[in-house]
């Protein structure tokens, strides 16, 4: 009989011993998850304040790099210094172009922020390739275009305005808004 009851005491110890590492595990388990939720939490975090510190350095970018611009369209002897176009331009050329590198990489900037999409993009620069100036603008900034990185935003919108305004000016439509393939989603 003694041995019956050690053997069931041996049982329900081994059985009490058992519900406790379950329950261990259990509470182990849950102060993992949650330490890892806690984890995923601050990732989101830091993940929202990285891409709000982007789009910050981005509109910083743009302010500086209109500031300069002004400062070398009200100035030509500051102009001089941006001219880095294929061939001589005259002082109001020079104005000009400078324009429209301004409106161009306002678009740029809109569209790297998110403000708008690559569609939109399209079509605000189907819209400025009317104007004579910013094709002969684009026309001469050509070389330094050749000069981005492959894969980069810029350099692939670069490609897609050249081959807009290819299209554009071998279309026989009057109905220039209807050229060119805006690009998919």
């Amino acid at each position: 009989m003694a041995t019956q009851r050690f053997g069931v005491r041996g049982l329900r110890t081994a059985a009490a011993a058992a519900v406790g590492m379950a329950a261990g595990a259990l509470v182990t388990m849950a102060a993992q998850r949650h330490a890892l939720e806690a984890l995923r939490v601050r990732l989101e975090h830091l993940e929202r304040t990285a891409h709000s510190q982007q789009h910050t350095n981005l509109a910083n970018q743009q302010r500086l790099h209109w500031e300069l611009l002004s400062k070398a369209i009200d100035d030509p002897e500051l102009a001089e210094v941006l001219d880095l176009f294929e061939a001589p331009v005259s002082t109001k050329q020079r104005r000009q172009y400078l324009y429209a590198n301004a409106l161009y990489t306002n678009a740029l900037f809109y569209y790297r922020i998110g403000n708008i999409s690559r569609e939109e993009f399209f079509g605000y620069i189907r819209g400025i390739l009317q104007n004579p100036v910013v094709r002969e603008y684009w026309y001469a900034t050509r070389h330094q275009r050749a000069t981005m990185a492959d894969g980069s935003d810029e350099a692939e919108l670069g490609r897609m305005v050249d081959e807009l305004l290819t299209q554009l000016e071998e279309s026989d439509a009057d109905e220039w808004w209807v050229v060119g393939e805006p690009p998919s989603p």
